[in-house]
């Protein structure tokens, strides 16, 4: 059973997403248009569960299975939309020297994607929200260590309320 761990904000997690964007951007090349850090180790003093998001940008769909390819040749393997139609997720063996991390690839115009750069732009503009939503996410690891649905939903009403406020 795996335990859920909230830490304070470590500066090394910017470090290990810029190691794991140089291998996926030496893979891709000019297939991602970009290669974006979100989620809660993206936000500088955002306490989070240790593990990177990362979002690959790309054109359009008719490119993915030229993705798909690449991310292969380098230890990744295709999971499908894991239930987020537009939002193709990986997984991956042999990448003992990186911090774990999630990697998804979609288009420029996925809702999702969008959803995910303002949330990570308003909390880096706002620090009280990153400390309360620090207080939240660290109470639900205490209230829920082994059931990432309930921690996942104690947190939701934050993260909708930001939503909400960016109208997105």
């Amino acid at each position: 059973m795996r335990t859920i761990v909230v830490e304070p904000y470590d500066p090394a997690w910017q470090r290990a997403f810029e190691e794991i964007r140089k291998e996926i951007d030496a893979a891709l090349g000019t297939l991602a248009i970009g290669i974006e850090h979100v989620g809660s180790t993206s936000v500088q003093g955002l306490s989070a569960k240790p593990i990177i998001d990362i979002d690959v940008v790309i054109r359009d769909r008719a490119e993915l299975d030229d993705v798909v390819s690449a991310l292969g040749g380098i230890g990744y393997r295709h999971k499908g939309d894991m239930g987020i139609s537009g939002r193709e997720a990986f997984d991956y063996d042999g990448k003992e020297h990186l911090m774990p991390h999630h990697l998804y690839v979609c288009t420029r115009y996925l809702p999702e994607l969008k959803r995910h750069i303002a949330f990570r732009d308003y909390l880096r503009k706002h620090p009280d929200a990153v400390k309360e939503y620090s207080r939240i996410k660290a109470e639900g690891a205490e209230l829920y260590p082994h059931d990432i649905d309930r921690y996942i939903e104690h947190k939701s009403p934050f993260i909708q309320g930001i939503y909400e406020r960016l109208g997105v």
